[in-house]
């Protein structure tokens, strides 16, 4: 039997990683957080010195960069030089550095075919902003993720406070915003809503409701 590949695209905040995590361990599925790739390789640029803006230096980084993908106890472990960095890359500076870099073509392909093997040779859930579209245009389920602004901001701000972070508000919406502009407006494969993808708007839905709903749209795939 093939395997089955979900594709969950959609804006930063939505609970793309947090949806797909639980339904993968639900389905028995791996989980493929691609922007934690990504995220690795905007540390490796910060850890270095290297602005956003600093095209070829940036490109020389993550060329020389290492990011694999390891699973231990059943979770992912995103590792950068063979260095576990999971405790790092979740912090608002890498995820600015993230957005702006990801807009480089050689940057995106140098993961994307990590990215192809993966689902290649397993059933998984892989999250991200190409996905469906780029990444992998002939997933079986795709899906476009999204909520309004000022639901991601809250949601992003009470992530924060939890981990004793001082943050604002008010400038967590902003970044929102300009991360949206910028992933829609890149030239390089753009977020958009891929043909064939269920749009779910989880504004007002619990992360149970949308993880049923993905569960369930599985399963129609599997009654044909």
């Amino acid at each position: 039997m093939k395997n089955i590949n979900i594709a969950i695209d959609g804006p930063a905040g939505a609970g793309k990683s947090t949806i797909a995590k639980l339904a993968a361990a639900r389905l028995g599925f791996i989980y493929v957080d691609t922007g934690a790739m990504y995220r690795a390789m905007a540390l490796s640029c910060i850890r270095n010195n290297v602005s956003a803006d600093e095209e070829e230096k940036v490109i020389k980084i993550c060329e020389e960069a290492e990011v694999t993908i390891e699973y231990k106890n059943k979770e992912q472990c995103v590792l950068l030089n063979r260095e576990n960095v999971n405790a790092y890359i979740r912090t608002e500076q890498v995820s600015r550095m993230t957005s702006s870099i990801s807009t480089y073509s050689e940057v995106r392909e140098k993961l994307l075919k990590l990215q192809r093997n993966i689902a290649e040779n397993n059933n998984v859930i892989m999250d991200g902003r190409d996905i469906g579209s780029n990444v992998l245009p002939n997933a079986d389920i795709k899906i476009y993720l999204t909520a309004s602004v000022e639901t991601r901001a809250k949601r992003r701000y009470l992530e924060q406070k939890e981990k004793g972070l001082d943050v604002d508000i008010n400038e967590i919406e902003k970044d929102i915003e300009e991360r949206d502009y910028r992933d829609m407006h890149r030239e390089c494969a753009p977020l958009v809503i891929a043909d064939g993808a269920i749009v779910i708007d989880s504004s007002d839905m619990t992360i149970e409701e949308v993880v049923n709903e993905i569960i369930n749209l599985k399963l129609k795939l599997e009654k044909g």
